[in-house]
């Protein structure tokens, strides 16, 4: 185990690492016959080198196969591809097969854990899981009871395996896993039972513990250096995890890492984001709930962070901050910088320098977009990088037991997890929108582990004085912070997208259809209904001189809670269940893998 020494006393760090570039994976995610990581790669900017697929032919697609999970509910993430062997999961139990694509899609291994179904209740927002990762001849799953599983790719037998966290106290897992240089980097769930957020850096040998970095608390915790560590520029000072928290509310302050992580090997830098404080109930934690809801930019090797941004200091709608940083590089104001791109949940859309945490661009991406007026953008300001809240949708101010109306976007969100697509072809991103808006009455409520710990009552319904649905699918410039077309959705767009050299966007809806786009103007070309909702995200990979697409669908997540597990009640799903009823008009419950692939 690569030992990690921390010295409060002005932060000293000593680490004996060997770390070293996964060249394996590079490699793999090097080749775009693949797709070796959830991500794409290691830039999250899910964009294939593939063009057999092309916007000229692109409406001959036909399917060429498909495969049962034989789970229901919700199927997010995607398959990878790796050689001959695609490897597929599901939501809870969280089975993984692997197929051997040279041989009609024959299943060569399966695993199936057998974990305890009392997770199942304490998981959120359904049971999903955002897919398994590659690295070193290794298939790497982390369960839903957070167990993290390393498999041997070929034969499915367990290499190691480790518990990251507690189900007992509300710890699970619905998110993939980062695999980078020698470790492997895993997040946790929990925010709505009071778990305090993480992310843990593995072994990937071994399986041993090499360091830890909570998302509050004292600066051993936080792995934070006072002087160096810096927030928009400036050194964030001693106790920056605990002196905007009242007493030790930091203890069950949420802030969990369930999203998706990027990777600047050159800047040895990994960025993820921290989900919301706990509770939902803002009276109860008065202050700016540091360091929930916010951007991280840590050192691979040591975890120690270089610089943070809060997007949404004192959260008072569950706007977390877990969706995906995107890397690019891009030319601003006639230099070439490193960018990263991440579209919030609280509605805007944020452009920063990756290496210096310098915030260059925070926009709507939504017009429906009501509680802030804006981000202060002046350096010189004392609120600068703050967004203005407007006091009328201010849970806080309007008080406990006061339902708040008209608020928007609702807490899922002008996007959740489902992750954008770049094109360095187009220096355009496509996003998958909500487009949906709340009441939130919060209200007083006790801390007991293993219980839900949220303290508000949602409604959600469809942004008003719009075009009727609660989704959008847009293109975005992330310069100007401007929405360049968007496609009006009857749902929100909770499918991942997928761009490729081919000019084309791939994604996925509520119904179930897979649709492509013209990546310069957003025209449909294609779509298709497959068995059930869309909520995973699109892949393609080629084999045997052929590209194929593939999609899983299966209904359910956040928005599709109540056709997930039978819900009826409207406020149930933390308000989803009444917003997405209609939902049931058009599709049911599945779960299979639709491949597509030009005819012959």
């Amino acid at each position: 185990m690569r030992k990690l020494t921390l010295f409060v006393s002005g932060i000293a760090l000593c680490a004996a690492t060997t770390a070293f570039a996964n060249d394996d994976l590079v490699s793999q995610m090097g080749n775009p016959s693949q797709w070796a990581i959830q991500t794409g790669d290691y830039k999250n900017q899910r964009f294939s080198q593939l063009d057999q697929i092309n916007a000229g032919n692109v409406g001959d697609l036909q399917v060429a196969w498909t495969f049962s999970t034989g789970v229901l509910r919700g199927h997010e993430g995607s398959p990878l591809v790796i050689g001959d062997i695609m490897y597929v999961h599901t939501p809870f139990p969280n089975i993984v097969y692997a197929l051997d694509l040279a041989n009609d899609g024959k299943i060569l291994w399966k695993y199936e854990p057998k974990q305890n179904p009392d997770v199942i209740p304490v998981m959120c927002c359904d049971t999903v899981n955002r897919g398994v990762a590659y690295a070193e001849g290794k298939i790497f799953l982390h369960q839903a009871d957070t167990k993290v599983v390393a498999l041997d790719a070929k034969t499915g037998e367990v290499v190691w395996e480790v518990q990251n966290g507690d189900p007992t106290i509300g710890e699970t897992n619905t998110a993939t896993v980062l695999p980078v240089k020698d470790k492997v980097i895993v997040g946790i769930s929990g925010g709505e039972f009071g778990v305090r957020g993480s992310v843990t850096a593995y072994d990937m040998s071994t399986g041993e513990l090499v360091w830890r970095g909570y998302s509050m608390g004292p600066d051993s915790d936080i792995l934070f250096d006072p002087e160096k560590t810096t927030h928009l520029g400036k050194p964030v000072g001693a106790d920056s995890g605990t002196n905007t928290w009242e007493g030790d509310q930091w203890k069950i302050g949420g802030g969990t890492t369930w999203g998706w992580y990027s990777v600047d090997l050159e800047e040895n830098l990994m960025y993820y984001g921290s989900g919301n404080p706990s509770t939902w109930n803002p009276a109860q934690r008065p202050g700016d709930n540091r360091w929930s809801m916010t951007i991280f930019a840590r050192d691979i090797d040591t975890g120690v962070a270089k610089w943070v941004y809060q997007m949404t200091p004192h959260d008072e709608w569950d706007y977390d901050g877990i969706n995906e940083m995107i890397l690019t590089e891009q030319t601003v104001d006639g230099e070439m910088r490193k960018l990263l791109t991440h579209f919030d949940r609280n509605g805007l859309g944020y452009t920063l320098d990756r290496v210096s945490g310098e915030l260059l661009v925070a926009e709507k991406y939504d017009p429906a977009v009501n509680w802030t007026t804006g981000v202060d953008m002046d350096p010189g300001s004392d609120t600068y990088g703050r967004p203005a809240v407007v006091a009328q949708y201010s849970t806080e101010q309007n008080g406990e037991d006061v339902n708040s109306t008209g608020i928007c976007p609702a807490a899922l969100g002008s996007k959740d997890q489902q992750p954008a697509a770049y094109s360095p072809k187009t220096e355009t991103f496509y996003v998958p929108t909500n487009h949906v808006c709340m009441d939130y009455e919060p209200f007083r409520v006790s801390y007991t582990a293993g219980q839900p710990y949220v303290g508000a009552t949602l409604a959600m319904y469809p942004a008003p004085d719009s075009h009727g649905g609660m989704g959008n699918f847009i293109a975005w410039d992330n310069l100007k912070g401007e929405i360049k077309w968007s496609i009006p959705e009857q749902f929100s767009v909770w499918s991942g997208a997928l761009a490729t050299a081919g000019d084309i966007v791939f994604y996925g809806t509520l119904e179930g259809y897979l649709k492509a786009i013209s990546a310069e103007t957003g025209e449909e070309l294609y779509k298709f209904k497959t068995p059930s909702g869309i909520i995973g995200n699109v892949m393609t990979y080629e084999h045997g001189g052929k590209q194929y697409v593939a999609i899983l669908s299966g209904v359910g997540g956040w928005a599709g809670i109540g056709l997930a597990a039978g819900l009826t009640n409207p406020n149930d799903g933390l308000g989803a269940v009444g917003g997405y009823a209609a939902l049931s008009d058009y599709t049911a419950l599945g779960g299979q893998m639709t491949v597509f692939a030009l005819p012959d």
